[in-house]
């Protein structure tokens, strides 16, 4: 229904797991070793382990969520359907910075593993080294240069090019372990001597441990990228899941025993420790010479520049695919959720995670600072990812497809080691945690200022046409409907039923009798059964059309004061009424106080009694462009549309005299607008008229349903314009008004009527 273009899903299993292998296997290792092993010695090899452990944990969760949502964004969408849209946008926000902040890593690696070949390129052609080549500007702009080729390379296929990078550096790794176990069978230590050489085995007790858990988690991270562009893969489902675990486990495959030959055989007569402190960047690099001559140290090099480029990709795909799904629900400008024709890539999400990326890559002083700010942002990812996936299981139940074994033990296990783990590198590391603060409070603000208007219309939208949205997200909204005609009855339960998302949300039909001058025990007052007999026949309609609603008499001398007290009872989410014509002593005396009174969606009905939403195929909404409503009409229209194609028209009225650019300004709001709240389902006109009643009135003779939108004044009074009022006396087509709540607390014109209405309840009984 959105109107963005659908991407192709070319991934098959192998393409989504090297997707996977490509971001895990050997960049991080090669960049962190180094780090893991001067800061706890061979304990690294536990510290690999352990966070191995709860990356395996980890996935399960990610694995349960993608079978359950089999579509791009990764943990983003997944908080955005178990979570509020503000929330949403918090954890997008939070895992796209990870992908931006895991590419600034991988470019610098990159640049790190570059200088040696340039070296020796400069020996080899002019007989020294030229002092420039290992600098701080030329380690930036090695950087630079790997993040523009493949910011091009992105832009010109979707899947972002082939994968000879991945496949080149699992051959080289592969070629190291069995070269490291000849080396290891040839010296033949014994075991004591052997077990001398990882003694002492932590260099700096379990402190050194966590803070090289902490430094070293990014080293695992890649299979949540598989995720991220989920909605590419054939069969999601099944594939996405697997792809996770096979991804993490080739890496821990060759991790492990790559870090034990390290310390085995690869810093020979001299304590692993002391060689990371001196080479922390090239590490593995040193250990392959020792055992493999200079041939090892080069293949080492090779695969390091082979690893980084593949992962530096893999994170760059990975962070536009996040610009671009928050595009598309408008967490993020709309202009990041195109695709560009012929190649269906997301041009400017690429561009924009690129840009962001040169940022860091110029800001971050090394690659040991950049593990520790994405090491940092990815833990606290995957503990959102765990509270999604145990809320998701909790209130929607088991997933089709993978299901996360031992729950709840496994999320909640899994997300608190995350949790802790990433907030002792934000205290261990202090410009990890700041630089992520920072990154917080930008979004936080942009949001608050230019985002967040068109996010939560897009949110109502999709709320509407789901509803299993509003089941994940725990939310059982109640819909009030106050029933006093019989002849409404059935217009009213059928509008209530439109409003109200199936399996979760209430009905609650009202009916407010006043109490008779004198009560009889032995006979029911005539207003009851009056009012049975209409609560009887407004049942009738809902079983007929499969819903289920509570009905509720109740006696009260003031109705309007009833029906918002039991709007506060109720906490009612939505408040339908019926009025059968629009006088002004209703629209600005007893309907606007009852308005004023709750903090509710309000709903007004005017409609012939033989007349359902069913038959609302042609709607026509006027508007200025604004934005006040448009939560409320956006889930309802979401809702109608999910039953029925529904042909929506947003019209919009200026003279001739605004003038040209008055006019493309309005037409653009308007299409914004028509956008925001039903896709390419809706469509804006603009006209050109100076009567906006008689304009409006000549476009109803063929229209099913006008709905049009009106304000709460400070003190929550309706403020029925006269405008208003003349477009909708002038029409007599069916009728909505709609006025969106405030979510405020009730004010002073509440605080009068519902104890006035209470006191009168109490005198009656």
């Amino acid at each position: 229904m959105r109107g963005s273009p659908q991407t192709q899903q070319h991934l098959g299993l192998i393409a989504a797991t090297g997707v996977g292998v490509g971001a895990i296997v050997g960049s991080g290792i090669l960049a962190l070793a180094g780090v893991a092993f001067a800061t706890t010695g061979p304990s690294a090899i536990l510290a690999f382990a352990l966070n191995g452990a709860i990356a395996m944990i980890t996935v399960c969760s990610f694995a349960e969520l993608a079978a359950r949502f089999p579509q791009s964004g990764g943990t983003y969408t997944y908080a955005r359907k178990v979570l509020t849209v503000e929330a949403a946008f918090g954890v997008g926000w939070v895992v796209w910075f990870a992908s931006v902040v895991g590419a600034v890593l991988y470019a610098m690696g990159f640049a790190v593993f570059l200088v040696p070949f340039l070296e020796q390129i400069g020996l080899m052609t002019a007989g020294e080294v030229p002092g420039w080549i290992g600098t701080r500007l030329a380690v930036v702009a090695y950087a630079l240069c790997a993040v523009g080729f493949y910011t091009w390379r992105l832009t010109r296929t979707a899947a972002g090019g082939g994968q000879w990078e991945t496949i080149g550096k699992v051959v080289v790794f592969i070629v190291l372990l069995v070269a490291g176990f000849f080396a290891l069978a040839g010296e033949a230590p014994g075991p004591g001597a052997l077990a001398a050489r990882f003694r002492p085995f932590f260099s700096d007790g379990f402190v050194g441990l966590a803070q090289a858990m902490g430094y070293t988690f990014i080293a695992l991270q890649g299979f949540d990228l598989i995720a991220a562009v989920g909605g590419e893969v054939r069969d999601a489902k099944r594939n996405v899941p697997r792809a996770m675990f096979l991804s993490l486990g080739t890496a821990l495959v060759i991790y492990l025993p790559l870090l034990f030959l390290i310390v085995a055989v690869g810093a020979p007569g001299q304590p692993v420790t002391e060689v990371a402190a001196e080479y922390p960047e090239i590490l593995v690099a040193v250990a392959a010479r020792n055992f493999m001559g200079p041939m090892g140290y080069w293949l080492v090099l090779a695969a390091g520049l082979l690893a980084m480029l593949s992962a530096l990709q893999a994170n760059l795909l990975a962070a536009s695919r996040f610009a671009r799904t928050m595009g598309t629900d408008r967490t993020l400008p709309a202009r990041y959720a195109r695709l560009a024709p012929g190649t269906g890539t997301p041009t400017a999400a690429v561009r924009l995670s690129a840009v962001v990326v040169a940022f860091l890559v110029i800001a971050v002083p090394d690659v040991a600072a950049a593990g520790a700010v994405a090491s940092l942002i990815f833990l606290a990812s995957f503990a959102l990812t765990h509270g999604i996936g145990y809320l998701a299981r909790r209130r929607a139940g088991r997933p089709e497809g993978f299901r996360t074994p031992w729950f709840p033990a496994v999320p909640v296990v899994g997300g608190s080691a995350c949790l802790a783990i990433g907030l002792y590198q934000a205290v261990a590391v202090p410009p990890a945690g700041v630089l992520a603060a920072l990154w917080l409070g930008v979004g936080a603000i942009l949001y608050a200022i230019h985002l967040a208007p068109r996010a939560r219309v897009v949110d109502a939208s999709s709320e509407g046409m789901d509803p299993q949205m509003v089941k994940l997200r725990g939310r059982r909204p109640v819909v009030l409907t106050p029933i006093a005609n019989p002849a409404s009855a059935e217009t009213l339960v059928t509008m209530a039923k439109a409003l109200a998302p199936p399996e979760v949300a209430r009905v609650q039909l009202l009916s407010v009798v006043s109490p008779p001058e004198r009560y009889d025990p032995e006979e029911l007052p005539g207003e009851v059964r009056d009012a049975q007999a209409v609560l009887g026949g407004a049942l009738s309609t809902a079983m007929e059309v499969d819903l289920r609603p509570e009905a509720l008499i109740t006696l009260h001398a003031d109705p309007w004061g009833e029906i918002a007290r039991v709007a506060e009872a109720t906490r009612c989410e939505s408040l339908l009424l019926g009025v059968g014509h629009l006088d002004d002593s209703l629209m600005t005396g007893s309907l606007a106080r009852l308005i004023g009174a709750v903090d509710a969606d309000v709903v007004i009905l005017r409609a012939p009694s033989e007349w359902t939403p069913d038959k609302a195929r042609r709607i026509l909404i006027p508007s200025r462009g604004g934005r006040d409503q448009s939560p409320v009409r956006a889930r309802l229209l979401g809702s109608l549309a999910r039953t029925a194609p529904r042909d929506v028209t947003f019209l919009g009225v200026l003279s001739e005299e605004a003038g040209a650019g008055v006019h493309r300004r309005a037409r653009r709001d308007l299409e914004r607008l028509a956008w925001d709240e039903m896709g390419d389902a809706a469509h804006a006109e603009l006209v050109v008229g100076n009567d906006i009643a008689e304009e409006v009135a000549r476009r109803t003779a063929d229209t099913d349903l006008l709905i049009l939108g009106f304000h709460r004044s400070g003190r929550r009074r309706a403020v029925f314009s006269s405008l208003m009022l003349r477009v909708a006396r002038a029409t007599n087509c069916p009728l909505l008004m709609i006025s969106h709540r405030r979510g405020a607390a009730l004010l002073p014109e509440a605080s009068r009527l519902i104890p006035e209405a209470a006191r009168r309840a109490g005198a009656a009984r």
